[in-house]
């Protein structure tokens, strides 16, 4: 029995494996029917983790947007919506971002020990600001929201996040949506970075599930033997 949370992560990519263009504009990946299947997911979860440079690029809500699902949670006496997490290595965080202003859940802010205080400084008002050592440590972050009661944690990106977990050996499923397109630049982000090596013996993940969403394919990967097949 692992004393970790069980960590689910979470990406839309292009065929070519971009999880963005290189305009200033957001690329739409995803569709109705996909996005109501994160919400589910976000529900699902105790905890939802996304790095800084998506919060000041994207500026997410990470809610669960269903009035029903968050009816659930409530019934279950959960809050509405999942706690909200975050790592940076510089403290360089917006406090008015949708990430600290919308819903009432707590929020998490894991810093480098260097930028302790500038993130103290920045959003110690809005959020609670951990120590996650030099450079941040994955197993001090998990550890702190397992003593928050977290069991399942959603990582929604971006690629440094998802490199980060998948290096470290620390992601047990991928739940990888392909949409049909291409985007073909080099310049774009991608869905891991340089530096991401195998995470099992093998080199290889297993397969557990393959849902089609409209024109939109769901690849569902066990990267851990604590992934159910289905």
């Amino acid at each position: 029995m692992s004393d970790r949370p069980y960590v689910l992560l979470s990406c839309a990519v292009s065929v070519d494996g971009y999880i963005d263009d290189a305009t200033e504009d957001r690329l739409l990946l995803s569709n109705a029917a996909d996005v109501d299947r994160v919400d589910e997911v976000r529900a699902g979860c105790d905890a939802i983790l996304v790095g800084a440079a998506t919060i000041r690029k994207d500026d997410p809500r990470l809610l669960v947007r269903s009035q029903a699902r968050r009816d659930t949670r409530i019934h279950r006496g959960r809050p509405a919506t999942p706690l909200k997490a975050t790592i940076t290595g510089r403290g360089d965080l917006d406090p008015t971002a949708q990430f600290f202003t919308a819903g009432d859940s707590t929020k998490v802010v894991y810093t480098a020990t260097s930028a302790l205080d500038k993130t103290c400084e920045t959003v110690g008002t809005v959020a609670d600001v951990v120590d996650a050592g030099e450079p941040v440590d994955l197993d001090r972050v998990l550890a702190d929201l397992a003593s928050r009661g977290v069991a399942r944690l959603m990582v929604e990106g971006g690629g440094s996040m998802h490199t980060m977990f998948l290096t470290a050996g620390l992601a047990d499923e991928l739940h990888l949506v392909v949409a049909p397109f291409f985007v073909g630049d080099s310049r774009a982000p991608r869905f891991v970075y340089d530096g991401c090596f195998p995470w099992s013996p093998q080199g290889r993940a297993r397969l557990a599930d393959v849902v089609k969403i409209e024109d939109l394919v769901l690849l569902r990967y066990a990267l851990s033997d604590r992934c159910p097949s289905r």
